[in-house]
Formats: structure tokens, sequence, C-alpha cells
């Protein structure tokens, strides 16, 4: 069966805050497409339609609200899960836009974690009503991964098993091929061993992680999946050459 990427809409004007969330995304194995204002948002839904759109709630020009709204009324995204960001605590607020018909909240700051099961949720509701009218055409024919496809589908077991400590062991029975062809293949799409892709992607998830304001370096090395504190900090500052407190304390000033 093909499973395709899950197509995310994400408008945010802040521009540090939305590129950190793309990247993360993608990282996830999600297919993002970023703008930076609603109305280049709603210029790009006139001729696509996202699995699930991300809008941060106060924004110029149009606010996530407004934006909301606007989609909705064009009847192919009344199906079509809708995230909003906010830093608004305000409960009336929160209620308003529930009432109007947003599917779910993410209030900043927020772990990258909890938006991205919020997105698979959302994401696996959907898939699971449109199944219901209609079926897979491609449910009985086997598909060779491109090169592409390879590396999304590996990029998606790492992180979706990220704190599970998955190794070139746990990679090979999931993709069902050994762990020498694992490895040619790895090897020759990103000149790294396996065990080096695996040690960076879970650097450059905690790397994101940081950008997104995580300041506890246990809790990076407990969802990066790192065996111990000392392991973290060692592969950290060889891949980075800074230790995680030196890398943090460059990002904030």
């Amino acid at each position: 069966m093909i499973h395709l990427k899950t197509k995310i809409l994400l408008i945010e004007d802040d521009i540090a805050l939305g590129s950190s969330i793309s990247e993360l995304l993608e990282l996830s194995g999600f297919e993002v497409n970023w703008f930076k204002d609603s109305v280049e948002g709603l210029v790009y839904l006139n001729k696509n339609v996202p699995d699930i759109i991300i809008s941060d709630l106060m924004m110029p020009h149009i606010n996530g609200g407004e934006l909301f709204l606007k989609i909705r009324r064009n009847s192919k995204f009344h199906m079509t899960p809708f995230i909003m960001i906010t830093a608004n605590m305000d409960h009336e607020v929160k209620f308003t836009q529930l009432k109007n018909g947003v599917n779910d909240f993410i209030l900043k700051p927020f772990k990258v974690k909890e938006l991205i099961y919020k997105i698979k949720n959302l994401a696996d509701l959907k898939k699971n009503i449109e199944k219901k009218f209609s079926p897979d055409p491609y449910s009985k024919i086997t598909i060779k991964l491109s090169e592409k496809d390879f590396i999304s589908s590996l990029n998606e077991i790492l992180i979706n098993n990220i704190k599970s400590k998955v190794d070139m062991d746990g990679l090979s029975d999931i993709l069902f091929i050994s762990k020498s062809t694992l490895d040619k293949r790895v090897r020759k799409l990103t000149n790294k061993n396996t065990s080096q892709y695996i040690r960076e992607f879970r650097l450059d998830f905690a790397v994101k992680l940081i950008q997104l304001g995580e300041k506890n370096i246990q809790y990076l090395v407990d969802e990066t999946g790192f065996s111990s504190f000392s392991y973290f900090s060692t592969s950290f500052k060889s891949y980075l050459k800074l230790t995680p407190s030196e890398f943090i304390k460059s990002i904030q000033t």
C-alpha cells in the first residue's frame, strides 16, 4: 500500500517559529507548505487542498479566526482539520473558535511532540472517514520505494521511534531488509553509515527543540533517545563543536 505524506499548510508570521515548526514537521515525515501571511495562504488554497491547516491566531491583515471562517465557507475544505496556534489563554477566545469549528489548539510555548500527536490524530481521523467512501486502489500492488521515498520512510520511522532507541537492527526489521542492504542504501544516499545517520538525525531533532526554546538538557536526552546524558553531550559536541549548554547560550544571545 502506498503511504502518501500528510500535506500540511502552515501559516505563521513569526519567521523563527514558523521555520522551526516547518523543519521539525518535515523531519517527522510531513510535507509542509509554510506561508508567513494569511493572504498568501489563501492564494495557495485556490489550487491546493492540504490534509491539515495550522495557523497562528494573531496575525496582520487577516487573523487566524477570520482566516478559518473564510476557508470553511468553501465546501472543499469542510473536512480539512484546522489547528490554531495561540499564546492567548483567554477562555472566551478559545470557546469562540471552538464554537466556530476549529478542531484543536496549541498554546505557546508548546512541545513539538504535542503538535505532532495532534496532527497525526486528526490526520488519522480524516483518513478513516475518507476510507469509508474511497477504497485504496493500490492495496494489492507492491511498489518499490524510490531513493527519496526510502529516506522519507527512514526518517518517519526514526521520528516515530525517537525515544525508543531504535537501532540498525530495529530499522532493518521494520523495513524488511537485511542490515547489510540497509547500510549500503544509507551510505549510497547520505554518505554516512547507518549508525551515524541515526545519531545525527537525533541530534538534529535536539537542535530543533532547542531552537523552539527547550533548555533542559536531560529532557533533550530523553526526547531524542540517547542512552545517557554523557553520550548525548559527547555526541552533540562532536557534531556541533559546542556542548549542549554552549549551544543553548549561543541561541539566546
